[in-house]
């Protein structure tokens, strides 16, 4: 069979058909997937040239200030008690019968006003009998110099023995004794019959009477108590510290004369001043502290002895301090820090040390320099290491402003600060 035979003229027509049919079917399936693929693209485009560029963060804004200079006073805090200057109890010193009373309860005395009468007519026939003694030692005197003027008389004549002579001058002698002994008994039963009258020993507040008219007394320090008399102006302040304390206070300076302000449980202000009047020989070796005293003015008696102050005590003089707002302050686990911005804004943390609050201004002992910019509003927006933008402000003390120091205690190393007056 030739090659020739194999290709037939119907075969080619029909290859000729067949031909077109299956380029269209190609061209459908490449606009199937086409057309999704332009449809993206161009949804792509669309919002590409919709949506605008994002900007570029603002820094954040943050007000700065340098730290206030200021001169203050630093302050120990203490609590301690009212006592007073002098305390007296009242007993008889003669025994008897109670017969007036002289005072109201609670009442202010002037020292040697009366305040009791016991009976006094025991006391009077004991005073009249003793100066009854005196007139007859007086006698006994007169007698016994005579004798002795007449004796001496005679020896000249020898009418009298040298021994006799002796004899009445030694009774002269003994009379003048028993006339001092009967005048020292008539002063010992005047002081009895003062003693029938109880006076104020002291002046201040005295108690309530402890006896009433009509009862008897005893004499002695073991004798009836009749009544308590309390010194109040001056007034002392008694108050322990800690050794720490005594001992800041002796590296300082601390003396006797060193000023103290006090305020009551119900007052706001340390409106009650003195000063230091006692620091104790010596520490108490069980509770590791020693006893002080302040003394104060109390001339409208209103202190009264019992009463509970807090107390600050001058840690030496005035010195010159930086103060910044308390809430500027940043706590960074254990450590206070403080944020500063540099010339260029960018921020950074300073560790600091904190003392007292005045005014709502916390005192910075170190860490802290005159020229150093403070972030005092906008510190949550500040971070370290970032950059800010800075408004100029001002520290100004806050009167009125709430301190966070801690309660005041005899025992710890918390203090306060004034500014200097």
């Amino acid at each position: 069979m030739n090659m020739h035979t194999l290709f037939k003229p119907d075969d080619a027509e029909q290859a000729q058909q067949t031909a077109p049919q299956g380029g269209s079917r190609n061209l459908r399936r490449a606009a199937w997937i086409g057309l999704p693929l332009i449809a993206l693209a161009g949804i792509y485009g669309f919002t590409q040239r919709s949506t605008p560029a994002l900007a570029a963060p603002a820094m954040p804004a943050v007000t700065v200030a340098e730290p206030l200079q200021r001169e203050v006073t630093e302050w120990d805090d203490y609590i301690g008690r009212f006592e007073a200057s002098r305390s007296v109890e009242v007993r008889p010193r003669i025994s008897g019968a109670i017969t007036a009373i002289h005072f109201t309860d609670g009442q202010v005395v002037r020292a040697g006003q009366p305040l009791f009468t016991i009976d006094q007519r025991p006391y009077q026939a004991a005073l009249a009998e003793a100066r009854a003694g005196v007139a007859t030692s007086q006698s006994d005197l007169a007698l016994a110099r005579a004798n002795l003027d007449r004796a001496l008389r005679l020896v000249a004549v020898d009418a009298v023995s040298q021994s006799e002579v002796d004899r009445l001058r030694a009774q002269v002698q003994a009379a003048s004794a028993g006339l001092a002994g009967a005048q020292a008994r008539v002063r010992a039963r005047s002081l009895d019959m003062e003693f029938t009258v109880v006076r104020a020993p002291i002046g201040g507040r005295i108690s309530d009477r402890r006896v009433d008219a009509g009862n008897l007394v005893a004499a002695g320090d073991a004798g009836s108590l009749l009544t308590t008399i309390n010194a109040l102006d001056p007034i002392y302040f008694t108050f322990d510290g800690s050794e720490g304390l005594f001992l800041k206070a002796k590296r300082e300076g601390e003396a006797k004369g060193s000023p103290v302000e006090i305020r009551l449980q119900d007052e706001t202000d340390y409106k009650w001043k003195g000063q230091l009047d006692f620091t104790d020989n010596g520490l108490d070796p069980k509770s590791g502290t020693i006893r002080a005293r302040a003394v104060l003015s109390n001339p409208d008696l209103f202190l009264t002895p019992g009463m509970f102050g807090n107390m600050r005590l001058a840690s030496g003089g005035t010195v010159k301090a930086l103060l910044v707002p308390d809430t500027a302050v940043q706590t960074d686990q254990a450590r206070k820090t403080l944020l500063v911005v540099a010339k260029d804004g960018t921020v950074s943390a300073k560790p600091v040390t904190l003392g007292p609050v005045i005014d709502g201004l916390r005192v910075v002992r170190s860490g802290l320099t005159p020229a150093d910019k403070v972030v005092i509003v906008g510190t949550q927006m500040a971070m370290p290491g970032g950059k800010v933008q800075i408004k100029q402000g001002k520290i100004t003390p806050e009167p009125k402003a709430a301190t966070a120091s801690t309660a005041p205690t005899g025992l710890s190393l918390a203090g306060q600060a004034t500014f200097a007056r």
